[in-house]
């Protein structure tokens, strides 16, 4: 019998899980913020939302063309790069620069670092950054919610930096009847979106949980009041970013102790620039730090091997 047995290197566990199916659900998660997107912010959203995730296809496709590699987007992560992107994105932003934003995403961040796996932020965070750098005013310009008012108008979170009254209602933050990127207004939206990743162990609740609620807590210790500290939760994009971007396999830690970390500097960034920074909003700022951090925060948070010493 011992002639039989074999070793060999792991891995010893399989599972019938895959890339595809893995951006299939991720796609299926932010099916409800997509829909609500459309209904609060009209028809215009399907043009921003298709041309980005077009676009982020048709890029990877021809990079690989170029290169001649075999393609990739059967995988889905090109989609789930388009979509997260266009969500982050307002209405009003011209087509011509969701174009540039999908190629900075897919080419500049994702495949000239070597493709899926191999990328060290989030493309579509990252691909927001360098529009928001590259394309201040469109991208700080929020339009309001088509079943409220079509005029532009600034974003709760510049209105609290400012001082100045929000303009709605904590439920109708909730529903996301503000101005905001056409995915971040909808909290209700999203949470039935991380509920069903979480529920479908896509990801866990250790990244996600820790991010809210360390931006809950200082919020209500900045501001005193749970109602402000609560506006501060519902406005920007800290749900869209806490179960959708801090949890990207490749840019976060796997360790439920590293993603505990990694959420908690999260919350902390996002704050510190909310609070004192020069933008009103430092989700993706925040992410992105943290990307950076994701290394070291996995070294210090490895588990040491059972009979063995960690390195």
């Amino acid at each position: 019998m011992e002639e039989n047995l074999y070793v060999s290197v792991s891995p010893h566990v399989f599972s019938k899980r895959t890339t595809q199916n893995i951006m299939l659900d991720v796609i299926i998660a932010l099916c409800p913020a997509a829909i609500a997107s459309v209904i609060i912010f009209g028809a215009r959203s399907i043009a921003v939302i298709a041309t980005c995730i077009i676009c982020c296809v048709g890029f990877e496709a021809l990079f690989n063309i170029i290169i001649k590699k075999k393609q990739t987007i059967a995988d889905l992560s090109a989609v789930v790069t388009g979509l997260l992107l266009a969500l982050n994105l307002p209405v009003s932003i011209p087509i011509w620069q969701a174009v540039v934003g999908s190629f900075a995403a897919i080419i500049i961040v994702k495949a000239l670092f070597g493709g899926l796996g191999y990328n060290f932020a989030n493309p579509a965070i990252t691909g927001r950054i360098i529009m928001l750098i590259a394309f201040t005013d469109t991208m700080t310009a929020a339009a309001m919610p088509t079943i409220v008012d079509s005029v532009a108008s600034a974003t709760p979170l510049a209105n609290l930096a400012a001082g100045e009254e929000v303009g709605a209602s904590l439920f109708d933050m909730f529903l996301g009847l503000r101005g905001g990127a056409l995915g971040e207004t909808c909290v209700l939206a999203l949470l039935i979106g991380g509920i069903y990743l979480i529920a479908r162990k896509v990801i866990t609740w250790h990244c996600p949980v820790a991010f809210i609620g360390t931006v809950f807590i200082l919020s209500l210790i900045y501001t005193g009041s749970l109602e402000m500290a609560l506006m501060y939760l519902f406005s920007g994009g800290v749900f869209i970013g806490a179960f959708f971007m801090a949890t990207d396999y490749v840019t976060s830690p796997t360790t439920p102790k590293g993603q505990l970390i990694f959420g908690l500097g999260c919350g902390l960034i996002t704050c510190l620039i909310r609070f004192w920074g020069s933008y009103p909003e430092g989700v993706s700022f925040s992410i992105l730090l943290m990307n950076i951090l994701c290394p070291y925060i996995e070294k210090l948070t490895m588990n040491k091997p059972f009979g063995g010493a960690a390195k």
